[in-house]
């Protein structure tokens, strides 16, 4: 089973959208960061077990950029928690999904991330999320 790991939502502008969901769900943005690969910043909250990610456009001709202009500010995807991402990546092509990327890269919140095609999922963007491997205290660089 599946853990929901974050829910995206897509916004116009970080700087409004943070104090708003600040007082929504009684909690502090614990972190802001840019992700110049999909040209994105975020912001993450954490209410429990539940995190929301905010998604501001960096570029005119963004992902997020787009969504904003067909769909409107809101729900822009919903993430959930792998152990092994290329395995659940190689099960889910084996079941007919179609992979938007076709090797994990790198994602916001220190996690390699792959998205799914809307299509084959009921029109909702679905990102897959595993911890990056980082430096631990067995190996030389700290990675185990």
């Amino acid at each position: 089973m599946q853990k929901v790991e974050h829910i995206g939502i897509a916004v116009k502008s970080l700087e409004t959208s943070v104090p708003l969901f600040e007082k929504l769900l009684d909690t502090a943005c614990y972190k802001t960061e840019e992700v110049a690969s999909e040209g994105v910043r975020t912001a993450f909250f954490q209410t429990g077990p539940n995190k929301i990610e905010l998604l501001e456009s960096t570029t005119e001709d963004g992902v997020i950029r787009k969504f904003i202009e067909k769909k409107g500010e809101g729900i822009h995807h919903i993430a959930f928690d792998v152990a092994d991402i290329r395995a659940e990546m190689a099960r889910l092509q084996a079941e007919g999904f179609t992979l938007l990327n076709p090797e994990p890269k790198p994602g916001a919140d220190g996690k390699l991330v792959c998205f799914l095609h809307p299509k084959g999922t009921n029109g909702v963007l679905i990102e897959l999320c595993s911890p990056a491997p980082g430096p631990g205290p067995l190996s030389p660089e700290g990675g185990t």
